[in-house]
């Protein structure tokens, strides 16, 4: 995969009068986890709570590009994402992972190649209560992102916008 050519602050500067919706910031809440430290994609979601049922079966498909944006409520309890599912999305093709939740085995991360971002790290795993929903839309801390949106995450930050830019 190469990096994306964008800066956030970029984008932020050509849309901040943007009032139509189509352009969102996510709050400067989300630690680095991953290899790539800046990363691009279309957006696919999974809305689940201390369940990564849904995770797991996301990052075992095929990526093709894309950015799995997990609502995991903000839970800061259980970890939604390790190290075997971080390496299956590098191996798969994924962009990044973009968890409204937390992570664990953080050195095994580090040296996955794809952008994972979270809350925080927790070493407890969850619970497989195969509950949860996919592609649906979902609030992350109060932005809402729909699948098909395009994420673009650098060291500046995360924003979200309706198409990708021409």
């Amino acid at each position: 995969m190469t990096t994306p050519d964008f800066a956030t602050c970029d984008l932020c500067d050509a849309r901040k009068n943007d009032t139509s919706g189509e352009f969102r910031v996510l709050p400067p809440v989300f630690k680095d986890f991953g290899q790539r430290r800046k990363f691009a994609g279309p957006v696919s979601t999974v809305k689940c709570f201390e369940d990564n049922t849904l995770v797991k079966a996301a990052v075992d498909s095929p990526g093709e590009g894309r950015v799995l944006v997990v609502d995991g409520g903000g839970s800061l309890r259980r970890a939604l994402l390790g190290g075997n599912l971080g390496a299956a999305a590098a191996k798969n093709g994924w962009a990044g992972v973009v968890i409204d939740g937390c992570v664990r085995d953080v050195a095994e991360l580090a040296v996955c190649d794809t952008g994972i971002r979270a809350l925080a790290s927790m070493p407890l795993p969850t619970e497989k209560r195969n509950e949860g929903q996919r592609d649906v839309a979902v609030q992350i801390q109060g932005v809402w992102v729909r699948p098909g949106d395009w994420l673009y995450a650098d060291e500046d930050g995360i924003v979200i916008v309706a198409a990708p830019p021409a």
